[in-house]
Order: C-alpha cells, then structure tokens, then sequence
C-alpha cells in the first residue's frame, strides 16, 4: 500500500524548521516533479509544484519541516548547549542518539544528556529536566574541538532515527510529522487522473514555529479553497479514556473539524465527510483542543479562503519514534483524489 523506498527518502531526509535546503527539499522536487506541469521554489523556501487546470484553483499544504535543535553555546569540555525549534519535550532527548548537522550531506554523531540520577537529590529525580540540564554530549574534550568538528553557534541539530515496520500495518520512524502528510501529497498529485481544479500541491516550510511558510505561499498563490493535510494525536494507548483519544490508529483518515489555529469550513467538512461514505473510505472525526495546521494560516488568506483539512493519526508525536498506520495513509490519499477530483461540485 505504501511506497517504503519513497516514503523512507522522505522521513529520513534533513530539514529542521527553517533549514529545509539541507536534505528533504530536493527529496520533494524529484518525488513531486513527474506529475505536475511546473515547480518553483519561493523566497521562503516553500516548493509549489503548480498541475495546471481551467477549474477552481486549489492549494493543498503539507508541511516539510521536522523539529529539531539548535547550538546556543559550546561549553569549554566541548558539551553542546542546545535550544529547541518548534515545540519539544525535554524528557525526549535524554539518552537518545542524535545528528549534528555541520553541512548538507555532512553531519557526526551526539547523544542527548542531562545530570545523572544517581547523583541527584531525591526531589530532584522527581522532576522533568528543564533546557538548562541539557546538553549534546559529540565525543569532544573541549571547545575547540568541537569546533575543529564542524560546530559552531547556530548547528542544526536532528534526532538519529529512521523508519522501520511495526507490526502488520504500521511504521515507526522520525518525522512523519509532517513528513507523512508530506508523502500523502506526492502520492496524492501521482494518483490523481481525472480533474479540472487547478492545483498547487505546497510542501511547506516553517510550520512548526507559526505556519509561516503556508502564510507567504497562500498569498502568493491566492486560492479558491484551501487544504491542509498534517498528522494529529492518537492517543489510543493505555491509561487514556476513549473520549480523550482524539483519533486511532488503522481506523481510516481524520476528517478535521477543528483545532485552536481553524475552525474548517462546515460545508466543507460535511462534503468530505459525504465523498468518503461515498467511495466507502474510512474516516473519523479530528477535534485537536491543542496545536494547529497550515490550514489556520491557509484560510485567514486575504479576505479569507474555504478551507478543510485531513489528518493522519499518529502516535508519539513530536519524538523520535512516531507512529502511523498505512491504512491511514491510503485512505488518506484516497480521499484527497476524489476532493480534487469533485471540487468543481462545490458550492459555498
């Protein structure tokens, strides 16, 4: 159902927020470029690969940027002092392999420390590290070591993952917020035959530190209607009651109601929610109280633009080892085609 070889070029290629040149940018375009007429890259760095049409015009986003860390300081025996880009979790790095990225292609290995617990205060080990308890231990002896490595203030740093199978259906791996979004939308310009709209397929950047790249490049494409497609929590785990979970793994693609970036379109949702009884795809409702998509920068566009959006559950997210069901995925992809396919039936 999934395409293991492209989906792992895409979750595994370096992009922090804000450095998207580095790796998965150029993984896009090739991805991307068969089944579209023309690509461009902004000035932001958005890629907008354009599938002409004489219908209505439609952008459809999903973020490229994965969240990461940044060099603040380098200490004197060579530790790295970091600052999170985008929304992490200390307790996340402690103990975790990582990449420093010292150029495109060209990165050495770290691990994520923090003070020992067997050295602290009982009170002490009761309590989450904070920023200033953590560094990136790289192997050095000292400052200028580590810069004879290729460090210096302002080094992106990822975790050290990569994708594998769990299980029948599922994956686990690095990224696929947004990287599975990522791949629904190459996957989604590669099935689509038969529609009118002319689309803009919109791998974004800078999602995670405030939708910024969705912003520019909705402004420059100025849709008729808007999409975005981003994972959202499955929090179908142990220890969390049903009415909290939000979505589930393996039960079809999250139809987004709303988030605390949008409130979608209601004809919209209802639309969708019609086109995926009709072409028997499985479906479930997304209402995420916390976090927002590219469709919140998306709809606020000029005077405003109908906007929907869909979700990939997803598990673990915003660590290193998210993840999702292909199922998911598929019915995902599946939906997107026939939205596209039947946009020129919609009347708001």
């Amino acid at each position: 159902m999934v395409d293991y070889e492209l989906l792992k070029k895409i979750v595994e290629a370096p992009g922090v927020t804000g450095y998207e040149f580095m790796g998965v940018r150029d993984v896009v375009i090739e991805a991307i470029k068969p089944y579209v007429d023309e690509i461009k890259v902004d000035k932001l760095g958005n890629v907008i690969a354009h599938k002409k049409g004489d219908g209505p015009k439609v952008m459809i986003a999903g973020h490229m940027d994965q969240i990461g860390l940044m060099v603040t300081h380098i200490e004197k025996n060579g530790f790295l002092r970091v600052a999170p880009i985008g929304g992490i979790d200390p307790r996340t790095l402690i103990a975790q392999r990582f990449k420093v990225w010292i150029d495109k292609d060209k990165f050495i290995y770290g691990v994520g420390g923090s003070v020992p617990p067997h050295i602290q205060k009982p009170e002490e080990r009761k309590k989450a590290p904070d920023w200033d308890q953590i560094f990136i231990d790289i192997g050095a002896e000292s400052k200028e070591e580590a810069e004879e490595m290729g460090v210096k203030i302002g080094t992106v740093i990822t975790w050290d993952g990569r994708l594998e199978r769990l299980g029948k259906h599922r994956f686990v791996s690095i990224a696929f917020d947004d990287r599975i979004a990522v791949y629904t939308l190459v996957e989604t310009a590669r099935q689509l035959k038969d529609s009118n709209a002319d689309i803009y397929f919109v791998a974004t950047v800078q999602e995670e530190v405030g939708l910024r790249g969705a912003k520019t490049s909705a402004f420059g494409i100025d849709p008729d209607y808007g999409f975005a497609i981003d994972v959202t929590i499955a929090a179908d785990v142990p220890g969390t009651p049903e009415h909290k979970q939000v979505t589930q793994l393996g039960k079809g693609t999250a139809i987004k109601i709303m988030d605390r970036s949008v409130i979608c379109h209601p004809k919209i949702v209802r639309w969708m929610e019609e086109l995926a009884k009709k072409y028997e795809i499985p479906y479930q409702w997304d209402i995420l109280l916390g976090g927002g998509t590219d469709a919140g920068a998306i709809h606020l566009n000029k005077a405003g633009v109908p906007t929907g959006a869909i979700s990939i559950p997803s598990r673990y997210v915003h660590s290193n080892t998210e993840v999702v069901d292909e199922r998911d995925v598929d019915a995902s992809v599946k939906l997107m085609v026939k939205v596209l396919e039947h946009i020129h039936e919609l009347e708001i």
